[in-house]
This record gives C-alpha cells, structure tokens and sequence, in this order.
C-alpha cells in the first residue's frame, strides 16, 4: 500500500523503538548463549515467519532476487563485523562507531548517485552523530585497534545496506525483499557460526524469551517495516531516524535496570533529537535526491 513519507518515516522510528528497547534484553541473554549461534536461530525463525507472510500475501514466485540477496550479504556483514569487533573492543566504542552509518549513508551515497544531500541534512546528520558520541562514550581516551577497525567495517557494511535497500525496495515487492535479506542471512549464520566461535547455549527463560522478542519484532516485524518505510522515505532520512536507537536502549535500561541518567547522555539524546529537527522542519539549503 502507498504511504506518505510521515507515516512510513513514524513506522521507521518503531522499528528504532523496537531495535534499542531489545538491547537489555539480548545482553543479558548472551550470557547464556554465544552471539553468533543467538544470531543464527534468531535469523532462521525470522526466515520462518516471513516465509509465512509471503505465502499469506500470495506474492509472485518469480521477480527480481538480486536486491534482497544483496541487502542480505550486507546486512550478515555488518552484524558479523559487530559481533566479531565486540571481542576487542568495548560496548561503548562499539556502539558509536556502528553509529556512525549515520554519516556514512550520505557519503556514499553522493559518490554512488552524484547528488549530494543539502546543508541541512548535514547539519543534522552531524548533530546527531555528536549526540551518539555523547550517548555510547564513556572516556575521552580512544585507541584505535583491531575492534573499532572491524567495527568501522560493520558501519560501512550497514550504511550499504541502507542505501541497497533504499534502492531495490522500490522496485521489489515488500515482503519478498524482507524475506529474502533475512534468509540470506540465515544461510550464512547456520553454515557459517560453528567456524567463527566456539558456540554454546544453555535454555534459560531468558535466553527463549530474548529469541522469541527479537525474532518476532526486532527482526521480522522490524524488517518488514524497515523495507516497506523506506520505500517512501530517503536513505539519509532514514539513517537519521534509526539514530534514536542508543535513545531507546537508554530509556529502556533506565526503567528496566534503572540506569542511572546521565547529564552526558541527556545532551546526547538532545543533539539525536535536534538533528530529527533539523532535517524534518528547518531545512537550510536544496532538499536530497530521492535515493540519498
């Protein structure tokens, strides 16, 4: 169905919603299962559901695969280069610097189309980088090393991610696109997990309820919503919606585990939510292309 560009841009702030209220939840399961075979059930019960969804909608057997297989490599990259950079580095540094997509999508995306976003983009894609700066470090001190270069790696595997996605989800039928990205990441997670790390789970209640969470609403909820919304919306505004995330996961972790609120993360959180502004309500020079 069509949308305006308000309506799937709010459906895109769920999604963010929903990926930053799970991340108490996913970090307290990984005590009790390793992330990459979390990752691989997580991704082949999603594959399940969405596989559901298609047949229920009846979509076409035959149209293009090439967007959703390619989102999909992406998108495994992004969470592999994460889940291997955690190793290294902190959860903090790993947290900004996979924000930093943020800046990335607009980058690559006036190389890729040759039209770069106008001032005000800018200038709220670079609040809102500030304000995940403020939100995930918690040190002044920052050491380049293997971690943050793996995880530099997984921001740019995601801001190509979002651009593909950008790209094909106007060309794709919706839940084919959501499927296909998904299963490919299934795939790779399954054949692939036993190599990568020595994987282990123990059954707690915690570890079912974070796997059923995430792969009903933070993945395949969440992906359907994310494909269809940016159908209608641009890929730098899209960045900068999911830029609240870090938002959410602070709120949650404050009634959840009732973290303390921070001065540094209350201006953090302003800057995301000045830079939302920015963009939506004042913009300052030509307005983006359609695809950036």
């Amino acid at each position: 169905m069509k949308a305006s560009p308000r309506f799937a841009e709010l459906a895109l702030v769920f999604v963010s919603m929903l990926w930053g209220a799970t991340f108490v939840l996913v970090k307290n399961a990984l005590d009790d299962i390793s992330p990459t075979l979390f990752l691989a059930i997580r991704f082949s019960i999603a594959s399940v559901l969405l596989a559901l969804v298609y047949v229920a909608r009846r979509g076409p057997i035959r149209q293009g695969w090439t967007g959703g297989l390619v989102a999909g490599l992406f998108l495994y990259t992004g969470y592999f280069l994460q889940t291997l950079g955690l190793k290294y580095t902190t959860a903090s540094k790993s947290g900004f610097l996979t924000g930093l997509y943020i800046v990335l999508v607009p980058l690559i995306g006036a190389v890729v189309y040759q039209k770069v976003p106008g001032l005000s983009e800018w200038m709220g894609v670079s609040l809102a980088t500030l304000g995940m700066g403020l939100m995930t470090l918690t040190s002044a001190r920052f050491e380049i090393g293997a971690g943050e270069a793996l995880t530099v790696g997984c921001a740019f595997a995601f801001a190509i991610h979002m651009l593909v996605l950008a790209h094909y989800s106007r060309r794709m039928q919706t839940e084919l696109m959501a499927l296909l990205q998904i299963v490919t990441c299934a795939v790779i997670s399954l054949t692939t997990f036993r190599f990568i790390e020595s994987a282990f789970v123990r059954w707690t209640p915690g570890v079912l309820v974070a796997l059923l969470v995430t792969s009903v609403l933070a993945t395949a909820v969440a992906f359907l919503l994310q494909t269809w919304g940016q159908k209608y919306t641009t890929a730098t505004r899209a960045a900068l919606i999911f830029s609240l995330e870090p938002v959410f996961a602070w709120l949650t972790s404050y009634v959840v585990e009732h973290e303390v609120l921070t001065g540094q993360s209350l201006a953090g959180a302003a800057c995301i939510l000045a830079g939302i502004l920015l963009v939506d309500l004042k913009p300052l020079g030509h307005r983006e292309s359609a695809e950036v």
